[in-house]
Protein backbone atom coordinates (compact mmCIF):
# COMPACT_ATOMS: atom_id res chain seq x y z
CA UNK A 1 0.00 0.00 0.00
CA UNK A 2 1.45 3.22 -0.74
CA UNK A 3 1.98 5.98 1.90
CA UNK A 4 2.54 9.51 0.53
CA UNK A 5 2.19 11.32 3.43
CA UNK A 6 4.95 14.47 3.07
CA UNK A 7 4.09 17.58 1.35
CA UNK A 8 7.23 18.97 -1.14
CA UNK A 9 8.00 22.25 -0.36
CA UNK A 10 11.02 24.39 -0.93
CA UNK A 11 12.80 21.34 -2.27
CA UNK A 12 12.36 18.97 0.46
CA UNK A 13 9.96 16.95 2.10
CA UNK A 14 8.07 17.96 5.09
CA UNK A 15 5.74 16.89 7.31
CA UNK A 16 1.89 18.36 7.49
CA UNK A 17 1.70 21.30 9.63
CA UNK A 18 -1.44 19.38 11.37
CA UNK A 19 -1.56 15.28 11.12
CA UNK A 20 -4.74 14.20 8.78
CA UNK A 21 -4.88 11.20 6.23
CA UNK A 22 -7.03 10.18 3.73
CA UNK A 23 -7.30 6.90 2.58
CA UNK A 24 -6.90 6.47 -1.35
CA UNK A 25 -9.45 3.81 -3.15
CA UNK A 26 -8.55 1.41 -6.10
CA UNK A 27 -11.86 1.82 -8.41
CA UNK A 28 -11.37 -1.58 -9.54
CA UNK A 29 -11.23 -3.75 -6.14
CA UNK A 30 -13.12 -0.95 -3.62
CA UNK A 31 -10.08 -1.42 -1.49
CA UNK A 32 -7.85 1.29 -0.20
CA UNK A 33 -4.75 1.72 -2.17
CA UNK A 34 -2.83 3.95 -0.53
CA UNK A 35 -2.55 7.15 1.88
CA UNK A 36 -2.03 10.61 1.29
CA UNK A 37 -1.90 13.68 4.42
CA UNK A 38 -4.48 16.29 3.72
CA UNK A 39 -3.33 19.74 3.73
CA UNK A 40 -4.40 23.14 5.70
CA UNK A 41 -3.76 26.69 4.79
CA UNK A 42 -0.65 26.24 7.06
CA UNK A 43 0.66 24.26 4.25
CA UNK A 44 -0.64 26.40 1.90
CA UNK A 45 1.03 29.30 3.10
CA UNK A 46 4.39 27.68 3.83
CA UNK A 47 4.50 26.44 -0.21
CA UNK A 48 3.06 30.22 -1.16
CA UNK A 49 6.75 31.65 1.00
CA UNK A 50 8.59 29.42 -0.93
CA UNK A 51 7.44 29.79 -4.10
CA UNK A 52 7.72 33.74 -3.33
CA UNK A 53 11.21 33.52 -2.68
CA UNK A 54 12.42 31.61 -5.41
CA UNK A 55 10.67 33.87 -7.69
CA UNK A 56 13.15 36.17 -8.54
CA UNK A 57 15.84 34.09 -8.99
CA UNK A 58 13.70 31.84 -11.29
CA UNK A 59 12.49 34.75 -13.37
CA UNK A 60 15.99 36.07 -13.98
CA UNK A 61 17.10 32.52 -15.33
CA UNK A 62 17.65 32.70 -19.41
CA UNK A 63 15.78 30.87 -21.90
CA UNK A 64 18.57 28.72 -22.25
CA UNK A 65 18.75 27.75 -18.35
CA UNK A 66 15.34 27.17 -18.02
CA UNK A 67 15.64 24.35 -21.16
CA UNK A 68 17.87 22.89 -19.36
CA UNK A 69 16.22 22.09 -16.43
CA UNK A 70 13.11 21.20 -18.08
CA UNK A 71 15.04 18.97 -20.36
CA UNK A 72 16.21 16.84 -16.95
CA UNK A 73 12.55 16.84 -15.69
CA UNK A 74 11.76 15.19 -19.25
CA UNK A 75 15.04 12.68 -18.72
CA UNK A 76 13.72 11.49 -15.35
CA UNK A 77 10.01 11.32 -16.47
CA UNK A 78 10.99 8.71 -19.26
CA UNK A 79 13.01 6.90 -16.86
CA UNK A 80 9.60 6.30 -14.60
CA UNK A 81 6.76 6.68 -17.33
CA UNK A 82 5.93 3.41 -16.61
CA UNK A 83 5.82 3.87 -12.83
CA UNK A 84 3.69 6.23 -13.66
CA UNK A 85 1.11 4.44 -15.55
CA UNK A 86 0.81 1.83 -12.79
CA UNK A 87 0.17 4.40 -10.59
CA UNK A 88 -2.29 5.80 -13.05
CA UNK A 89 -4.16 2.36 -13.04
CA UNK A 90 -4.33 1.93 -9.36
CA UNK A 91 -5.50 5.63 -8.43
CA UNK A 92 -8.06 6.12 -11.29
CA UNK A 93 -8.61 2.69 -13.04
CA UNK A 94 -7.58 3.36 -16.40
CA UNK A 95 -6.99 0.33 -18.20
CA UNK A 96 -2.79 -0.36 -19.19
CA UNK A 97 -2.18 0.57 -22.78
CA UNK A 98 -4.25 3.70 -22.39
CA UNK A 99 -2.54 4.62 -18.83
CA UNK A 100 0.56 4.14 -20.81
CA UNK A 101 0.48 5.39 -23.85
CA UNK A 102 -1.97 8.10 -23.50
CA UNK A 103 -1.94 9.18 -19.72
CA UNK A 104 1.29 9.16 -18.74
CA UNK A 105 2.56 9.41 -22.59
CA UNK A 106 0.52 12.80 -21.75
CA UNK A 107 2.80 14.54 -19.67
CA UNK A 108 5.40 13.72 -21.23
CA UNK A 109 4.37 15.02 -24.60
CA UNK A 110 3.15 18.64 -22.62
CA UNK A 111 6.81 18.60 -21.44
CA UNK A 112 8.64 18.02 -24.49
CA UNK A 113 6.37 20.94 -26.30
CA UNK A 114 6.89 23.78 -23.53
CA UNK A 115 10.38 23.20 -24.65
CA UNK A 116 9.84 23.45 -27.96
CA UNK A 117 7.89 26.12 -27.87
CA UNK A 118 10.59 28.10 -25.13
CA UNK A 119 13.38 27.41 -28.13
CA UNK A 120 11.77 30.05 -30.15
CA UNK A 121 8.86 32.31 -27.90
CA UNK A 122 8.75 35.53 -28.31
CA UNK A 123 9.38 37.36 -24.94
CA UNK A 124 10.37 41.01 -26.60
CA UNK A 125 8.77 42.11 -29.41
CA UNK A 126 9.26 45.36 -31.03
CA UNK A 127 6.24 48.23 -32.78
CA UNK A 128 8.13 51.38 -33.94
CA UNK A 129 9.73 53.07 -30.90
CA UNK A 130 7.76 50.57 -28.17
CA UNK A 131 8.96 47.66 -26.85
CA UNK A 132 6.36 44.85 -25.75
CA UNK A 133 7.69 42.68 -23.39
CA UNK A 134 5.74 39.16 -22.03
CA UNK A 135 7.01 38.78 -18.33
CA UNK A 136 6.58 35.97 -15.63
CA UNK A 137 3.24 36.79 -13.69
CA UNK A 138 4.98 35.36 -10.35
CA UNK A 139 3.38 32.82 -8.10
CA UNK A 140 0.63 30.17 -9.73
CA UNK A 141 -1.73 28.08 -7.66
CA UNK A 142 -2.16 24.92 -9.86
CA UNK A 143 -5.34 22.87 -9.15
CA UNK A 144 -5.56 19.47 -11.21
CA UNK A 145 -8.33 16.76 -11.79
CA UNK A 146 -8.26 13.20 -11.28
CA UNK A 147 -9.60 12.29 -15.08
CA UNK A 148 -6.39 13.21 -16.71
CA UNK A 149 -4.01 13.71 -13.70
CA UNK A 150 -1.03 13.84 -15.93
CA UNK A 151 -1.91 15.76 -18.58
CA UNK A 152 -3.31 18.33 -16.77
CA UNK A 153 -0.89 18.49 -13.94
CA UNK A 154 2.07 19.00 -16.94
CA UNK A 155 0.19 20.88 -19.54
CA UNK A 156 0.33 23.55 -16.33
CA UNK A 157 3.46 23.13 -15.00
CA UNK A 158 5.26 22.90 -17.52
CA UNK A 159 4.64 26.36 -19.14
CA UNK A 160 4.31 28.00 -15.66
CA UNK A 161 7.96 27.00 -15.60
CA UNK A 162 8.77 27.94 -18.91
CA UNK A 163 7.89 31.29 -18.50
CA UNK A 164 9.53 31.65 -14.96
CA UNK A 165 6.82 31.23 -12.66
CA UNK A 166 7.01 29.06 -9.74
CA UNK A 167 3.91 27.02 -8.61
CA UNK A 168 1.96 25.15 -5.96
CA UNK A 169 0.57 22.35 -7.14
CA UNK A 170 -2.64 20.78 -5.51
CA UNK A 171 -3.37 17.52 -7.27
CA UNK A 172 -6.65 15.73 -6.84
CA UNK A 173 -6.90 13.79 -3.55
CA UNK A 174 -9.35 11.50 -5.59
CA UNK A 175 -5.96 10.66 -7.57
CA UNK A 176 -3.28 11.60 -6.07
CA UNK A 177 -0.56 9.20 -6.57
CA UNK A 178 0.58 9.97 -10.06
CA UNK A 179 1.22 13.62 -8.56
CA UNK A 180 3.38 12.64 -5.71
CA UNK A 181 5.13 10.46 -8.23
CA UNK A 182 5.85 14.38 -10.61
CA UNK A 183 7.19 15.84 -7.48
CA UNK A 184 9.68 13.06 -6.65
CA UNK A 185 10.90 13.36 -10.59
CA UNK A 186 10.80 17.31 -9.99
CA UNK A 187 13.18 16.91 -7.15
CA UNK A 188 15.47 14.23 -9.07
CA UNK A 189 15.72 16.29 -11.78
CA UNK A 190 16.87 18.67 -9.80
CA UNK A 191 14.41 21.71 -10.22
CA UNK A 192 15.53 24.85 -7.88
CA UNK A 193 14.32 24.81 -4.08
CA UNK A 194 10.79 26.41 -4.18
CA UNK A 195 10.30 26.95 -8.17
CA UNK A 196 7.98 23.60 -7.81
CA UNK A 197 5.59 22.26 -4.61
CA UNK A 198 3.29 19.98 -4.01
CA UNK A 199 0.26 20.32 -1.00
CA UNK A 200 -1.96 17.57 -1.33
CA UNK A 201 -5.59 18.31 0.19
CA UNK A 202 -9.19 18.46 -0.65
CA UNK A 203 -10.87 21.61 -2.64
CA UNK A 204 -12.60 23.57 0.79
CA UNK A 205 -9.51 23.49 2.33
CA UNK A 206 -6.31 23.66 0.48
CA UNK A 207 -7.94 24.57 -2.71
CA UNK A 208 -9.86 27.68 -1.52
CA UNK A 209 -7.03 28.76 0.90
CA UNK A 210 -4.42 28.93 -1.90
CA UNK A 211 -7.38 30.68 -4.58
CA UNK A 212 -7.40 32.96 -1.90
CA UNK A 213 -3.77 33.50 -1.05
CA UNK A 214 -3.12 37.42 -1.34
CA UNK A 215 0.54 36.66 -2.45
CA UNK A 216 -0.82 34.14 -5.15
CA UNK A 217 -0.83 35.78 -8.39
CA UNK A 218 -2.59 33.53 -10.62
CA UNK A 219 -4.85 30.21 -10.66
CA UNK A 220 -5.34 27.67 -12.98
CA UNK A 221 -7.91 25.67 -12.34
CA UNK A 222 -9.35 22.24 -14.51
CA UNK A 223 -12.65 20.44 -12.77
CA UNK A 224 -16.45 21.15 -12.61
CA UNK A 225 -18.05 24.29 -13.47
CA UNK A 226 -19.22 24.36 -9.99
CA UNK A 227 -15.92 24.32 -8.26
CA UNK A 228 -14.62 26.88 -11.03
CA UNK A 229 -16.81 28.99 -9.81
CA UNK A 230 -16.41 28.57 -6.12
CA UNK A 231 -12.13 28.98 -7.57
CA UNK A 232 -13.16 32.41 -9.19
CA UNK A 233 -15.17 33.76 -6.19
CA UNK A 234 -12.25 33.12 -3.71
CA UNK A 235 -9.75 34.56 -5.95
CA UNK A 236 -11.47 37.68 -6.94
CA UNK A 237 -10.71 39.70 -3.84
CA UNK A 238 -7.38 39.78 -4.94
CA UNK A 239 -7.97 40.53 -7.99
CA UNK A 240 -5.87 37.86 -9.55
CA UNK A 241 -5.97 36.28 -12.80
CA UNK A 242 -7.93 32.69 -13.07
CA UNK A 243 -7.68 30.21 -16.19
CA UNK A 244 -10.24 27.21 -16.19
CA UNK A 245 -11.02 24.52 -17.67
CA UNK A 246 -14.17 23.34 -16.86
CA UNK A 247 -16.95 21.15 -18.03
CA UNK A 248 -18.83 20.21 -21.42
CA UNK A 249 -21.47 18.36 -23.07
CA UNK A 250 -19.72 18.26 -26.48
CA UNK A 251 -21.80 18.13 -29.55
CA UNK A 252 -21.18 15.99 -32.53
CA UNK A 253 -23.12 16.52 -35.83
CA UNK A 254 -22.88 13.53 -38.48
CA UNK A 255 -23.65 15.13 -41.54
CA UNK A 256 -26.05 12.94 -44.34
CA UNK A 257 -23.13 12.57 -46.31
CA UNK A 258 -21.04 10.81 -43.52
CA UNK A 259 -19.97 7.20 -43.18
CA UNK A 260 -22.19 6.19 -41.06
CA UNK A 261 -20.20 3.35 -40.29
CA UNK A 262 -16.76 4.92 -39.50
CA UNK A 263 -18.33 8.22 -38.06
CA UNK A 264 -20.45 6.54 -35.33
CA UNK A 265 -18.34 3.34 -34.27
CA UNK A 266 -15.60 5.86 -34.20
CA UNK A 267 -17.47 8.16 -31.80
CA UNK A 268 -19.08 5.28 -29.46
CA UNK A 269 -15.28 4.56 -29.06
CA UNK A 270 -14.36 7.95 -27.98
CA UNK A 271 -17.05 8.67 -25.66
CA UNK A 272 -16.39 5.43 -23.59
CA UNK A 273 -12.91 6.13 -23.92
CA UNK A 274 -11.03 6.39 -20.28
CA UNK A 275 -14.90 5.59 -18.80
CA UNK A 276 -16.42 8.36 -20.19
CA UNK A 277 -14.21 10.68 -17.91
CA UNK A 278 -12.90 13.57 -20.53
CA UNK A 279 -14.99 16.52 -20.10
CA UNK A 280 -14.17 16.90 -24.16
CA UNK A 281 -16.18 13.84 -24.81
CA UNK A 282 -18.75 13.83 -27.49
CA UNK A 283 -21.83 13.08 -25.59
CA UNK A 284 -24.05 14.68 -28.20
CA UNK A 285 -24.47 12.63 -31.39
CA UNK A 286 -26.32 14.76 -33.52
CA UNK A 287 -28.06 12.83 -36.88
CA UNK A 288 -30.12 12.95 -39.73
CA UNK A 289 -33.45 11.68 -38.88
CA UNK A 290 -34.25 9.67 -41.29
CA UNK A 291 -31.11 7.75 -40.21
CA UNK A 292 -31.59 7.11 -36.93
CA UNK A 293 -32.04 3.65 -37.11
CA UNK A 294 -29.05 2.81 -38.68
CA UNK A 295 -27.38 4.87 -36.62
CA UNK A 296 -28.60 3.15 -33.28
CA UNK A 297 -27.55 -0.74 -34.98
CA UNK A 298 -24.03 0.43 -35.41
CA UNK A 299 -24.05 2.20 -31.71
CA UNK A 300 -25.64 -0.70 -30.15
CA UNK A 301 -23.25 -3.13 -32.18
CA UNK A 302 -19.92 -0.96 -31.49
CA UNK A 303 -20.71 -0.32 -27.55
CA UNK A 304 -21.28 -3.96 -26.86
CA UNK A 305 -17.62 -5.06 -28.51
CA UNK A 306 -16.60 -2.95 -25.70
CA UNK A 307 -14.87 -5.22 -22.51
CA UNK A 308 -15.40 -3.74 -19.48
CA UNK A 309 -13.14 -5.43 -16.56
CA UNK A 310 -10.20 -5.12 -14.27
CA UNK A 311 -7.38 -2.39 -15.52
CA UNK A 312 -4.88 -4.23 -15.15
CA UNK A 313 -5.99 -6.99 -17.58
CA UNK A 314 -5.97 -4.33 -19.84
CA UNK A 315 -9.52 -4.29 -21.75
CA UNK A 316 -10.94 -1.28 -23.26
CA UNK A 317 -12.63 0.28 -20.36
CA UNK A 318 -12.02 -0.19 -16.89
CA UNK A 319 -14.26 1.64 -14.01
CA UNK A 320 -14.90 5.07 -13.21
CA UNK A 321 -12.50 6.48 -10.71
CA UNK A 322 -15.01 6.60 -7.53
CA UNK A 323 -18.65 5.21 -5.84
CA UNK A 324 -19.80 8.93 -5.76
CA UNK A 325 -18.74 9.20 -9.44
CA UNK A 326 -20.35 5.85 -9.94
CA UNK A 327 -24.13 7.09 -8.37
CA UNK A 328 -24.30 9.73 -10.13
CA UNK A 329 -23.80 8.17 -13.59
CA UNK A 330 -26.30 5.55 -12.53
CA UNK A 331 -29.02 8.37 -11.24
CA UNK A 332 -28.48 9.98 -14.81
CA UNK A 333 -28.88 6.53 -16.74
CA UNK A 334 -32.00 6.40 -14.51
CA UNK A 335 -33.11 9.63 -15.71
CA UNK A 336 -32.58 9.12 -19.39
CA UNK A 337 -34.94 6.31 -19.44
CA UNK A 338 -37.45 7.92 -17.40
CA UNK A 339 -37.60 10.63 -19.54
CA UNK A 340 -38.52 8.23 -22.29
CA UNK A 341 -35.28 8.05 -24.59
CA UNK A 342 -34.85 4.92 -26.33
CA UNK A 343 -32.30 3.01 -24.32
CA UNK A 344 -30.23 0.83 -27.16
CA UNK A 345 -27.91 -0.69 -24.88
CA UNK A 346 -26.58 -0.52 -21.75
CA UNK A 347 -28.22 0.89 -18.57
CA UNK A 348 -28.43 0.64 -14.56
CA UNK A 349 -25.94 -1.11 -13.13
CA UNK A 350 -22.68 -3.00 -13.17
CA UNK A 351 -22.11 -5.25 -16.76
CA UNK A 352 -22.43 -8.57 -16.45
CA UNK A 353 -20.36 -10.46 -14.45
CA UNK A 354 -18.48 -7.83 -12.22
CA UNK A 355 -19.74 -7.61 -8.69
CA UNK A 356 -16.82 -5.34 -7.79
CA UNK A 357 -15.96 -2.37 -8.35
CA UNK A 358 -17.39 0.91 -9.77
CA UNK A 359 -18.13 -0.21 -13.37
CA UNK A 360 -20.55 1.13 -15.45
CA UNK A 361 -22.39 -0.77 -18.60
CA UNK A 362 -21.29 1.33 -21.93
CA UNK A 363 -24.75 2.93 -22.15
CA UNK A 364 -26.20 4.30 -25.55
CA UNK A 365 -29.98 6.38 -25.80
CA UNK A 366 -31.14 7.30 -29.08
CA UNK A 367 -34.30 9.47 -29.83
CA UNK A 368 -33.52 12.31 -27.34
CA UNK A 369 -34.22 15.47 -27.47
CA UNK A 370 -31.95 18.60 -26.37
CA UNK A 371 -34.12 19.20 -23.34
CA UNK A 372 -33.63 16.01 -21.47
CA UNK A 373 -31.33 15.98 -18.64
CA UNK A 374 -29.07 13.58 -20.66
CA UNK A 375 -28.68 15.76 -22.81
CA UNK A 376 -28.24 18.83 -21.26
CA UNK A 377 -25.84 17.59 -17.91
CA UNK A 378 -22.26 16.01 -18.01
CA UNK A 379 -22.67 12.70 -17.00
CA UNK A 380 -18.85 12.35 -17.20
CA UNK A 381 -18.96 8.36 -17.26
CA UNK A 382 -19.84 6.06 -21.20
CA UNK A 383 -23.13 7.44 -21.83
CA UNK A 384 -23.84 8.30 -25.43
CA UNK A 385 -27.10 10.86 -25.94
CA UNK A 386 -28.65 10.50 -29.68
CA UNK A 387 -30.19 13.21 -31.10
CA UNK A 388 -32.29 13.58 -34.21
CA UNK A 389 -32.41 16.12 -36.91
CA UNK A 390 -34.08 17.63 -39.96
CA UNK A 391 -31.65 19.97 -41.65
CA UNK A 392 -28.05 21.04 -40.56
CA UNK A 393 -29.68 24.08 -39.99
CA UNK A 394 -31.17 22.79 -37.00
CA UNK A 395 -28.49 20.19 -35.89
CA UNK A 396 -26.36 23.83 -35.55
CA UNK A 397 -28.87 24.86 -33.39
CA UNK A 398 -29.16 22.13 -31.17
CA UNK A 399 -25.28 21.58 -31.28
CA UNK A 400 -25.12 25.57 -29.84
CA UNK A 401 -28.15 25.20 -27.19
CA UNK A 402 -25.67 24.42 -24.26
CA UNK A 403 -24.08 25.90 -21.63
CA UNK A 404 -20.91 24.44 -22.07
CA UNK A 405 -18.43 25.12 -24.99
CA UNK A 406 -14.93 23.11 -24.86
CA UNK A 407 -15.30 21.17 -27.72
CA UNK A 408 -17.49 20.26 -30.62
CA UNK A 409 -17.22 17.48 -33.69
CA UNK A 410 -18.49 16.88 -37.16
CA UNK A 411 -18.42 14.11 -39.72
CA UNK A 412 -19.05 14.39 -43.37
CA UNK A 413 -17.74 14.83 -46.62
CA UNK A 414 -18.48 18.28 -48.67
CA UNK A 415 -15.67 20.28 -47.23
CA UNK A 416 -17.79 23.85 -47.89
CA UNK A 417 -20.31 22.67 -45.24
CA UNK A 418 -17.77 21.22 -43.04
CA UNK A 419 -15.82 24.57 -43.09
CA UNK A 420 -19.39 26.50 -42.43
CA UNK A 421 -20.19 24.88 -39.67
CA UNK A 422 -16.76 24.83 -38.04
CA UNK A 423 -16.84 28.65 -38.02
CA UNK A 424 -20.47 28.60 -36.76
CA UNK A 425 -20.04 26.41 -33.55
CA UNK A 426 -19.68 27.95 -30.19
CA UNK A 427 -16.78 25.56 -28.89
CA UNK A 428 -12.94 26.17 -28.29
CA UNK A 429 -11.86 23.49 -30.08
CA UNK A 430 -13.29 21.57 -33.32
CA UNK A 431 -12.51 18.16 -34.71
CA UNK A 432 -13.40 16.81 -37.95
CA UNK A 433 -13.57 13.69 -39.43
CA UNK A 434 -11.82 12.28 -36.27
CA UNK A 435 -8.81 14.45 -36.48
CA UNK A 436 -6.32 13.01 -34.58
CA UNK A 437 -4.94 15.25 -31.28
CA UNK A 438 -2.47 18.46 -31.00
CA UNK A 439 -0.03 19.80 -28.62
CA UNK A 440 0.60 22.52 -30.37
CA UNK A 441 -3.30 23.74 -30.57
CA UNK A 442 -4.99 25.43 -27.89
CA UNK A 443 -7.37 23.71 -25.31
CA UNK A 444 -9.82 25.39 -23.15
CA UNK A 445 -13.59 26.61 -23.94
CA UNK A 446 -16.29 28.69 -24.48
CA UNK A 447 -19.28 29.77 -22.17
CA UNK A 448 -19.37 27.54 -19.00
CA UNK A 449 -16.73 25.63 -20.12
CA UNK A 450 -14.06 28.19 -18.91
CA UNK A 451 -11.63 30.83 -20.14
CA UNK A 452 -7.82 30.78 -21.37
CA UNK A 453 -6.11 28.43 -23.05
CA UNK A 454 -3.86 25.83 -22.68
CA UNK A 455 -1.09 23.59 -24.56
CA UNK A 456 1.60 24.92 -27.00
CA UNK A 457 2.15 28.55 -27.04
CA UNK A 458 -1.54 29.49 -26.01
CA UNK A 459 -0.60 27.92 -22.65
CA UNK A 460 2.88 30.37 -21.93
CA UNK A 461 0.25 33.22 -22.35
CA UNK A 462 -1.48 32.41 -19.67
CA UNK A 463 1.36 33.02 -17.61
CA UNK A 464 2.93 36.28 -18.11
CA UNK A 465 2.15 39.49 -18.03
CA UNK A 466 2.49 41.96 -20.95
CA UNK A 467 4.43 45.23 -20.64
CA UNK A 468 4.72 48.15 -22.96
CA UNK A 469 8.04 49.88 -23.02
CA UNK A 470 7.54 53.26 -24.88
CA UNK A 471 10.29 55.37 -26.11
CA UNK A 472 12.54 52.15 -25.90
Amino acid sequence: MREYLDFYIDGAWVKPAKPATLDVMNPATEQVAGRISLGSGEDVDRAVKAARRAFPAWAATSREERIAVLQRVIAEYGRRQEEMALAITEEMGAPRTLALRAQAASGLGHLQTAVEVLKNFAFEVQHGSTRIVKEPIGVCGLITPWNWPMNQIACKVAPALATGCTVILKPSEVAPFSGYLFAQIMHAAGVPAGVFNLVNGDGPTVGAALAAHPDVDMMSFTGSTRAGVEVAKAAAPGVKRVAQELGGKSPNIILPDADLEKAVSASVKNVMGNSGQSCNAPTRMLVPQQSMGKVMEIAKRTAESIRVGDPAADPDMGPVVSMVQWKKIQELIAAGIAEGATLVTGGVGRPQGLDKGYYVRPTVFANANNSMRIAREEIFGPVLTIIGYQNLEEALEVANDTEYGLAAYLWGQDKIALHTLAAKLRAGRVGINGAGGDLMAPFGGYKKSGNGREWGPYGFHEFLEVKAVLGY
